[in-house]
């Protein structure tokens, strides 16, 4: 009989059902002696009376009980209560693996990540003498920590026989359609057969579903049970389909996986594992006739960053094929975004990385990552540093900091501060040691690497319509150079190659982000449009563009607001870029205070992960990239989950009006206005710097707090002067009015990491500290009466807030839940009783880098 909400189990609450199977129905529940979320399975009436399936999910209890293994589930505890039997595991919110692969293939650096989770906590399972016999997606369970194996329904522990299934049993498995679904699917050969089933049927199970996810199809099928039969003992699956740069050693792992015989498959899971981990390294293209797949060298890097240095031992007559792996962010960080400060690098000699991190302490610091090691390391005194660049030899980095030119040496030692430089955007290190660096809304200009005086070497022709020139890049020789050159019109944003000698500049592509050139190939490669990487040869004399344009990479990482594109290339052939955004759908849905997931709003979209919610709750904006690589805004009504465009010239990081009928963002250099149901124009306020967003509008309407680098007022009435709020040597921003408009919260980087700040508006009396571990993006409820913010992990913290005439009394500090969405963007309802989020619609929460070993193999000459 089905139990009920408010039914108890011992000191167990039903909650809600959450499930239903063969071995046992599933509900959530509530431990009430610990105040926590569990999950119980109960035994069905119809199976309690059977004496053998209740012994089956006894020997379940026990070997879930035997095992302790962070991917496998945890069982707490196992009762019986008026006629129930059932047992107590750990309650985890995501979904199944299989529910996961009816939408698709997984990504490669997923289906990796996930396979070594599966195969490592079988491993643990067959070490304790425990064999699952029931391995498939159902039984697997994505969550936020990672993988979770359940329903040890079928586990053996002892030397039990367990026969094959019968032709009935099998026939309730195949649907009308004739698509084989649940556990047959899974079994090896030798389970059909009736003959005995060790830890090996667990590995063939398991290759079957590495080939799914993969895939995105099942490796086995059949219409019948005749058919089904005949593909599981003859026949083999098809062919994995390898798209460029995959690693086709999978391909081989999952055939010795799936081998008929046992004694020719891997005889342990902790072999799988390994191989899993470090993927054999060969370079020679081999063909056969037999069925043997084809397969080429492949070194891959898992999501944890696994690489063994395959650059320095790829030495063959033939020819080397293209090889791809992920780069993670060192543990406890994340890729600092672009679109404020970061960037990355690849050292000329391929064999090392640089790139910009922040910390679990919210510090934006320079990384070097050795391609050979699995760890990456900061260097010290590199605080805030962005846009690094390499020297010659790759033993030194240049990058900007602090409102300086700095450069240091990754072998050790000090930064060393070259020059002043409001706002570096990117620089290039030539042989002779002169380094050429941009400066924003600036021109070029060449600096000695040991320090000096800066030289102009390229002004900004305002009379052309030219705002600033960026990202510079040496060319061979040091005479000639690249360089971005934006325009106040962004379509006439172009890459221009410029001279040491004052000749007039050469235009070589229109982009409206950085390029590099790879002088191992003799191309350039550069962004068409926001996330597709395109490479052409470029001739040297003249400067000029041949040969047809070929696509290398998509989604990669741009900035629209800078125009950096994130990719570089060393001098043998390594390319390095982040997989960015662009391209990857957007998921809106309210939470709770606990972090349960209460409704998903319409359907995902291709939004950035900045928005707002209208005063009202009904709406909310966000910027999404158009077909023209801009973003532009757009107004989603959250109760029928449809948007509207309101902007067609270009629009990101909107706000609300108090009474929700307009719109105030950034479109490039200026904070414009226009009506939040998309009539009539655009209205320009403030001629704006690039990281100027607008971040609050007063209650009253009359004010605009915008900022990133300062906090500055825009006076919306009158004659809209602008004005500074908070402007001292530190970085504060985020900042947004109280729902009476006397007091600000803001974050700000005082105490050497951002914190959590409120002070008086409109003149500014006191100052209260509200957080101690970090924390942006500050959010009021509508009362008041709490300030929520988000600590550099990505959870939500919570204070309540007593705002007095006198001063503000801040509440101890609460953690509510943790966000998944890509820097932790969230915003609350007015009674803080829930939040929307937006988080990436498959799951991942970080984009890595990706590395190209050899990536120009396939252009040919």
């Amino acid at each position: 009989m089905p139990l009920s909400t408010g039914d108890k189990l011992g000191p167990y609450e039903i909650v809600s059902p959450i499930g239903e199977g063969g071995m046992g129905e599933v509900y959530k529940a509530r431990d009430t002696r610990l105040e926590r979320s569990v999950a119980i399975k109960v035994l069905p009436e119809h199976i309690a009376k059977r004496e053998d399936l209740r012994a089956r999910f006894e020997r379940e209890a026990r070997a879930v009980a035997s095992l302790n293994h962070p991917n496998i589930c945890t069982l707490y505890d196992i009762g019986q209560e008026a006629g129930h039997g059932y047992m107590v595991m750990e309650f985890m919110e995501g979904e199944t693996l299989a529910a996961r692969i009816a939408k698709g293939a997984l990504p490669l650096a997923d289906a990796l990540k996930f396979g070594v989770q599966i195969a490592d906590a079988l491993d643990r399972a067959h070490r304790a003498g425990v064999t699952h016999r029931d391995v498939k997606p159902a039984n697997i369970m994505l969550t936020r920590d990672g993988v979770k194996v359940l329903d040890f329904g079928l586990a053996k522990s002892s030397a039990a026989q367990k026969p094959g299934p019968d032709e009935a049993t099998i026939v309730a498995c195949l649907t009308t359609e004739g698509t084989i679904l649940g556990t047959p699917q899974y079994m090896a050969p030798e389970q059909f057969e009736g003959k005995e089933a060790d830890a090996r049927a667990d590995i063939w199970a398991f290759g079957a579903v590495l080939y799914e996810m993969a895939t995105g199809q099942k490796a086995f099928q059949g219409k019948n049970y005749s058919s089904l039969i005949a593909s599981i003992l003859a026949a083999e699956p098809p062919p994995m389909a390898v798209a460029p740069f995959t690693p086709v050693w999978l391909e081989r792992l999952v055939c010795r996986c799936l081998a008929k015989d046992p004694e020719e498959r891997y005889q342990s899971m902790r072999d799988v594992v390994l191989d899993l981990r470090t993927p054999p390294r060969e370079a020679v293209i081999t063909t056969s006739k037999k069925r043997h797949w084809p397969w080429i060298a492949a070194v891959a890097c898992l999501g944890i960053g696994v690489f063994a240095g395959s650059a320095l031992l790829r030495k063959t007559s033939e020819p080397a094929m293209p090889v791809k792996f992920d780069i993670d962010p060192p543990p406890g960080s994340h890729f600092t975004p672009i679109a404020t400060i970061g960037g990355s690098a690849i050292s000329p000699d391929g064999r090392t990385l640089a790139f910009v991190a922040t910390n679990a302490k919210g510090v934006a610091l320079l990384y070097i990552r050795p391609l050979e090691s699995l760890e990456a390391q900061a260097l010290p005194g590199t605080e805030e540093a962005g846009y690094p660049f390499w020297s010659p030899n790759s033993k030194s980095i240049g990058f900007g900091a602090q409102g300086k030119l700095k450069r240091i040496d990754v072998g050790g030692g000090s930064a060393m501060t070259l020059c002043d430089v409001p706002t570096a955007r990117g620089g290039t290190w030539s042989e002779d040691g002169q380094i050429l660096f941009a400066e924003r809304n600036a021109g070029l200009k060449r600096i000695a690497a040991s320090g000096g005086t800066a030289v102009v070497v390229a002004t900004v022709n305002q009379q052309a319509g030219e705002r600033t020139h960026y990202y510079p890049q040496y060319l061979p020789g040091g005479k000639q150079f690249l360089y971005l050159v934006r325009y106040t019109e962004a379509e006439k944003n172009a890459i221009y190659v410029g001279s040491m000698d004052g000749k007039a500049a050469v235009k070589l592509v229109e982009s409206g982000y950085r390029a590099v050139y790879d002088a191992s190939t003799k191309r350039l490669l550069y962004m068409q449009g926001a996330g597709v990487l395109m490479a052409r040869k470029l001739e040297l004399d003249p400067p000029r563009l041949s040969g047809e344009a070929v696509t290398v990479a998509e989604g990669v990482r741009v900035a629209t607001n800078t125009g950096y594109a994130e990719f570089s290339v060393s001098g043998n052939g390594t390319l390095y870029y982040g997989r960015g955004s662009a391209g990857k759908k957007v998921q809106f849905g309210w939470r709770d205070r606990a972090g349960k997931q209460i409704e998903v709003v319409g359907q995902p979209v291709e939004a950035d992960f900045v928005f707002s919610l209208s005063p009202d709750g009904s709406r909310v904006g966000y910027g999404a990239l158009s077909n023209a690589g801009r973003y532009e805004v757009w107004v989603m009504e959250l109760a029928r989950g449809l948007s509207t465009r309101i902007t067609f010239n270009g629009g990101y990081y909107p706000q609300w009006s108090p009474d929700g009928k307009q719109l105030y963002y950034l479109n490039e250099k200026e904070i414009q206005r226009k009506a939040a149901d998309g009539s009539g124009g655009e209205e320009l306020l403030l001629k704006a710097g690039g990281n100027d967003f607008p971040t609050s509008v007063s209650p009253d309407g009359k004010a605009l707090l915008y900022g990133f680098q300062d906090i500055k007022k825009l006076w919306l009435t009158g004659e809209r002067k602008s004005e500074a709020y908070l402007e001292t040597k530190y970085t504060e921003g985020n900042a947004v009015f109280s729902p009476d408009g006397r007091w600000v919260a803001y974050r700000s980087d005082e105490s050497g990491r951002y914190e959590i700040y409120v002070e008086g508006y409109p003149e500014r009396r006191g100052k209260w500290l509200v957080s101690s571990e970090g924390g942006a993006n500050p959010q009021w409820r509508g009362d008041g009466k709490e300030l929520y913010w988000l600590k550099p992990d990505g959870t939500v913290m919570a204070a309540s807030m007593v705002l007095q005439a006198g001063g503000v009394q801040v509440g101890r500090a609460e953690a509510l839940f943790r966000t998944t969405g890509e820097r932790g963007y969230f915003r609350s309802a007015k009674d803080g009783k829930r939040f929307l989020v937006a988080e990436p619609e498959d799951g991942q929460q970080e984009f890595p880098m990706v590395v190209v070993e050899n990536w120009a193999a396939r252009l040919g000459k």
